[in-house]
Order: structure tokens, then sequence, then C-alpha cells
């Protein structure tokens, strides 16, 4: 099974935070909070910007991969 097929654990970070109730946090915690998470969302899409930069650019030079089950 390739890497990207495999099924996310359960239980990972952000499944973690999207049930941790919030009730107990101040407005100026929530603040933060959502700070965070706008800036960690901005690292996920550069890394997932360049990380398509380098495919593409590896797919120029090499060529696309062929689709799983041609028979090649």
């Amino acid at each position: 099974m390739e890497l990207e097929e495999r099924p996310r654990p359960k239980g990972d970070l952000a499944s973690q935070l999207a049930l941790e109730p919030l009730d107990s946090y101040s407005h100026h915690e929530l603040d933060e909070r959502v700070a965070r998470l706008e800036a960690e969302i901005a690292r996920v899409i550069a890394h997932r910007d360049k990380a398509a930069a380098h495919r593409r650019a590896a797919e120029a030079l090499f060529g696309a991969p062929s689709p799983q089950g041609s028979g090649s």
C-alpha cells in the first residue's frame, strides 16, 4: 500500500482539537488559539504548494507516472 493511500490514524491532533470543548477558554485565549491555528494552516498550505511544485518539476523532467492498472 502506498504511503498516500494509508488511512490517517484515528486520534490525530486535528481530530483531537476538533473534539475539545471550548467553554473554558476566555475570549483572549480563543483569539490566541485561532491565530495559532491560522498560522498552522498557512504552514500546511505552503508545504502542500511546495510539494506540488516539486512534483510538477519532476513530472516535467521525467514525465508523469502512468496510471495504475495500465498493465505496463
